[in-house]
């Protein structure tokens, strides 16, 4: 599914569209109560691989995250773990796919030059075999946790960044200090190297040693904010306590390397909704109705 922005936006080199694309349908999950976001459905849904593909006139294509790859579907049990496949419960479309959706939009593979990551981990990782010529940027940190033997978090960062996915060496490439410090008062912003489109990576801590959202401007000048993984269910934003979902909250303990920080970053990221909801929309990898609302916008 691709659902895309309009018309052309950016600062520096110009972004053509943005696409919301769904790369990967997991196992469907209820909502909880009435709190869902404006124009959404309420009824069961797909967990969703929820990345982003922007075209630019100046930087190609860039993909944010990657979902599941074709050897995931094809193979998904040797690609992906047999353990996380009986929990995640993929649906297995081929048509889901990164690579299959930018073929369909009239591109090439090697149309996608470019790779962002939230972070490292195998619902997110799983087309870079498909765009083995790309750039693929992350956090500093997470960079260090894959290939330092040393860096805190080191196994537990190997464990999920699974052999499949980075059997082919992907050309990973730790970001760099951004010009601005802070976005919206979040420190230590990063810039994608070689990228001239104003693409920052915001860090988000506590889900992985280095994960971060992704914050681009959309076709009307407004900034999004791919969170990632700092939250799964949109209830631990806009309902008051955080209200997470049971079906997804034990992906989130089983993975997160910090609760403190990421009980933090979750906070600072409600504060940030609350207080630039004119500015910003925040919308995380997995929950499907945030994924409906930008359908619902676009049609």
């Amino acid at each position: 599914m691709s659902v895309e922005n309009t018309p052309p936006a950016c600062l520096q080199g110009a972004f053509v569209r943005i696409h919301h694309l769904n790369c990967g349908s997991l196992r469907k999950i209820p909502p909880l109560g009435e709190e869902l976001p404006a124009g959404a459905v309420n009824r069961e849904r797909a967990v969703a691989c929820h990345c982003l593909l922007i075209e630019t006139d100046s930087d190609g294509l860039i993909l944010v995250d990657t979902g599941l790859g074709t050897a995931d579907l094809q193979h998904p049990d040797r690609s992906l773990g047999a353990d996380w496949v009986a929990y995640a419960q993929p649906e297995l479309n081929p048509e889901e796919s990164a690579l299959r959706q930018v073929v369909r939009l009239g591109y090439a593979p090697q149309d996608v030059r470019h790779i962002v990551l939230t972070h490292l981990h195998r619902d997110h990782t799983g087309g870079l075999p498909d765009f083995p010529h790309a750039q693929v940027h992350v956090h500093p940190d997470e960079y260090r946790a894959v290939t330092d033997p040393t860096a805190a978090h080191h196994r537990h960062s190997l464990e999920r960044f699974v052999p499949a996915h980075r059997a082919h060496n992907p050309l990973l490439t730790p970001a760099t200090m951004a010009d601005r410090t802070e976005w919206f008062g979040f420190p230590g912003v990063m810039r994608p190297q070689g990228l001239a489109c104003e693409l920052l990576l915001v860090p988000l801590p506590g889900h992985s040693a280095g994960h971060s959202g992704v914050a681009v401007r959309d076709g009307h000048g407004r900034w999004l904010l791919h969170a990632g993984d700092a939250y799964m269910y949109h209830g631990e934003l806009e309902h008051t306590p955080p209200l997470s979902h049971p079906v997804l909250d034990p992906v989130q303990q089983g993975a997160q390397t910090d609760i403190t920080a990421r009980d933090a970053t979750r906070d600072r990221l409600r504060s940030l909704r609350r207080n630039h909801a004119d500015e910003i929309t925040v919308f995380s990898a997995h929950d499907p109705w945030e994924l409906a609302y930008f359908t619902a916008s676009s049609s």
